[in-house]
């Protein structure tokens, strides 16, 4: 039988406090066990995780602060990355979403910028990712009475349809007149493919004539050259023509000597080209691969070692796909997205046929099953450059946070500084220095910083205007706190302990910031969490109204003022709500957090 008189095992704090903090019905404290929660910074705790709105404000601020701050780590920024292909994409990671009515019936597949089109070996059109490329422009509204198609071109953001008795179709954009059938061309009865580019169009007949149309400006093609008669494929760059003759040459169809003209010499007999929007490949009967044109960083020219011969070869935006004679699957070149990782799915089944067209690509197995890999889509969208609105939004968080909180250091210390000084000498000095907080205080606070920023911000480079941010946000927050200080310093001052540590001999300044001061810590603390919050506020408003940090260097401020316009904000809204959530209710969480704060250290304040 248990002894009543056992004493019980002692709780510890965190129990105490756990059970105090969670759970419906929650076990009321004995007094003992309220005695052992007494202490300040107990009893602060207590009081702060008491209130339930307070808490829910600080796990959310801790939530959003942790993503900031170690999601830049997986999610590097390039400032230099743009891409006019991925502009204005909505939301969503559908790019690669294969209708799955498709399986085992593709006959054909092109890639678009945002979209894909594939036809089935029964003339049917399938269409998925994201068909509207303008606010105005949907490409999934396809002419009617097409009939069997048997080939699909997609282009930059218009598409060409091949059907079965040679006659083209056309839709999309047309302000180049890429989607202007010529007449000669509606009346050709042998075209056996068909090529959409950035704002042109090929059409390829079975006697190896070449007839393009569209914007002839952008784009270098000769409609005489040499090889007319002698063409069996064609592939385009953004702003290039280049074709593979029946006698295996490949042969540039422009009339410029440019980077795309220096086709390298002995490459034997060519079984297959492709192009990115700016290089040239080819591959020969023994399998070796040549790639030339304008060369950059983005590694299409650094061709990797193949174990087998390579037979094909298919381009997306910047990278290179190629199948070799085993069925497998080799890729190089830009790798953003992680397009040149092939998957071991695919690598692990025979492959028949690769599609590939920007971003994404498309492997057919024997089977008829589809295997995909590379950009599914954005979760929350792309901007105006084609840049990822996520990773802007978690790498402009850090930089916004980090301007508010140095900024705070900033404020504090000043505040602090003076505060304490005024309130504890008080006499000549209090008033002069209570005259510059007036005159600090006086100054027009936004429209200030616009102008230091403006006079100061124009010959400075983008990190020199991010530290010249938080030094003026700095500069103007802290009258505030000043007052706060001094007005709890000269009630200190009079306590005993000041008349104490003055008898034995203790220096001034030493008193004010060794035993004054840590008593006024708790308003220091509430005052610089809710100036946090200010400084975010502000730093995003002189962004958003173009005198904050400049672009390409993201913060939550700045993003908002890419999105300051009507057409943005009607049909883009992803640009703005993300970035106008997330900053509102960081913001909120940290008020929140704060007016917590002043509760649990004065519980009296909720009476005022």
């Amino acid at each position: 039988m248990e002894n009543k008189n056992t004493p019980k095992k002692k709780k510890s704090f965190f129990s105490l406090l756990l059970i105090n903090t969670f759970g419906a019905g929650k076990k009321k404290l004995s007094v003992l066990e309220e005695e052992q929660m007494q202490g300040p910074v107990k009893t602060i705790i207590k009081n702060f995780t008491s209130n339930k709105l307070s808490m829910t404000g600080l796990i959310l601020f801790l939530l959003i602060f942790a993503v900031v701050i170690i999601g830049p780590f997986f999610m590097k920024l390039d400032l230099s990355y743009t891409e006019t292909s991925q502009q204005n994409v909505a939301p969503g990671l559908d790019l690669m979403k294969v209708p799955s009515s498709l399986e085992g019936k593709a006959a054909d597949i092109s890639v678009g910028p945002t979209y894909t089109i594939a036809v089935s070996d029964s003339g049917q059109l399938y269409m998925w990712g994201k068909t509207k490329v303008t606010n105005v422009l949907n490409l999934k509204y396809v002419p009617s009475d097409m009939g069997k198609i048997k080939r699909v071109s997609a282009g930059f953001d218009h598409i060409l349809a091949l059907n079965e008795e040679g006659k083209v179709f056309a839709w999309g954009s047309d302000r180049q007149k890429q989607c202007d059938i010529p007449d000669k061309v509606q009346q050709l009865t042998n075209i056996v493919d068909v090529i959409a580019g950035y704002q042109c169009s090929i059409v390829l007949t079975a006697d190896g004539h070449t007839y393009f149309f569209g914007n002839d400006s952008n784009n270098d093609y000769k409609n005489t050259h040499d090889y007319q008669g002698q063409i069996v494929k064609v592939a385009v760059t953004s702003d290039a023509v280049l074709g593979l003759t029946k006698d295996g040459k490949a042969v540039y169809l422009g009339k410029q000597t440019n980077g795309y003209t220096r086709v390298p010499e002995n490459m034997g007999k060519v079984v297959d080209i492709a192009a990115t929007a700016s290089t040239m490949a080819a591959v020969n009967s023994d399998g070796k691969v040549f790639v030339w044109g304008n060369l950059s960083e983005r590694g299409e020219g650094k061709i990797p070692e193949f174990k087998s011969k390579v037979v094909g070869l298919s381009n997306g935006r910047y990278h290179y796909t190629g199948i070799t004679e085993d069925g497998k699957v080799v890729a190089w070149g830009f790798d953003n997205f992680k397009q040149t990782q092939v998957p071991a799915s695919v690598n692990s089944s025979k492959i028949v046929k690769v599609y590939t067209g920007y971003y994404q690509n498309y492997a057919i197995t024997d089977t008829g099953k589809i295997l995909t890999w590379g950009l599914k889509g954005y979760i929350l969208g792309s901007d105006d450059l084609g840049r990822d609105i996520l990773n802007r939004l978690i790498n402009g968080g850090k930089m916004s946070m980090t301007i508010g909180a140095i900024a705070v250091v900033i404020s504090t210390i000043i505040g602090v500084i003076i505060g304490g000084v005024s309130g504890f000498f008080g006499g000549k000095v209090d008033i002069i220095l209570q005259r510059v907080v007036e005159i600090v205080s006086g100054l027009p606070f936004l429209p200030f910083a616009m102008i230091l920023s403006a006079l100061l911000g124009n010959s400075l480079s983008s990190n020199q205007r991010i530290y010249l941010m938080m030094i003026i946000l700095g500069l103007l927050q802290w009258p505030s706190l000043s007052r706060l200080v001094r007005a709890q310093v000269l009630s200190e001052r009079e306590k005993e302990f000041v008349t104490a540590a003055k008898a034995v001999g203790v220096k001034q300044l030493s008193i004010v910031f060794k035993h004054i001061l840590p008593n006024v810590i708790s308003v220091i603390i509430v005052t610089a969490t809710l100036d946090f919050a200010t400084c975010m506020l502000t730093e995003a408003t002189l962004s958003y109204l173009g005198f904050g940090v400049p672009a390409p260097q993201p913060t939550w401020g700045n993003m908002l003022y890419n999105s300051n316009n009507s057409i943005v904000i009607q049909n883009y809204w992803w640009r703005w709500v993300f970035t106008s959530i997330v900053l509102g209710i960081c913001v909120i969480c940290i008020n929140l957090t704060g007016d917590g704060l002043r509760d649990a250290i004065d519980p009296k304040s909720q009476e005022r």
